[in-house]
């Protein structure tokens, strides 16, 4: 399977369960890998028919200052969502990391798979 990809994607937003971490904005670090036929868009160098990494860098970072959440499980799980449904992705692993949390770890955070890693090549 061919996957796109968005690694090291460091973003602001506001997340966190505490009174003082609704209040400001942290920084998360988001890693995406995209199952997607890129032999559609090579064969004669489309844009449209790759998924657009600029694009979903931005949904991201909208997508999570639009709908701010407590935890980073409720985020992973309703951006892969989000997603999958907007670019018609059939295939994702999402990381989010949350660095600086925990004092004497680089990151702590989740990952998680969704959908179908079978992608069918369309003429």
């Amino acid at each position: 399977m061919d996957k796109v990809f968005i690694k090291g994607l460091s973003i602001q937003t506001t997340i966190g369960f505490f009174q003082w971490e609704k209040e400001i904005k942290q920084t998360l670090v988001i890693d995406l890998a995209m199952g997607w036929n890129t032999a559609n868009a090579a064969l004669n160098d489309e844009l449209a028919k790759t998924l657009d990494y600029a694009d979903i860098s931005v949904a991201i970072e909208r997508f999570a200052n639009d709908n701010p959440v407590d935890l980073i499980e409720t985020l992973a799980e309703r951006l892969a969502s989000y997603l999958m449904t907007q670019y018609q992705i059939p295939w994702l692993k999402l990381f989010i990391g949350k660095p600086g949390a925990v004092h004497n770890a680089q990151t702590v955070g989740v990952e998680i798979e969704r959908g179908t890693q079978t992608v069918e090549i369309i003429a």
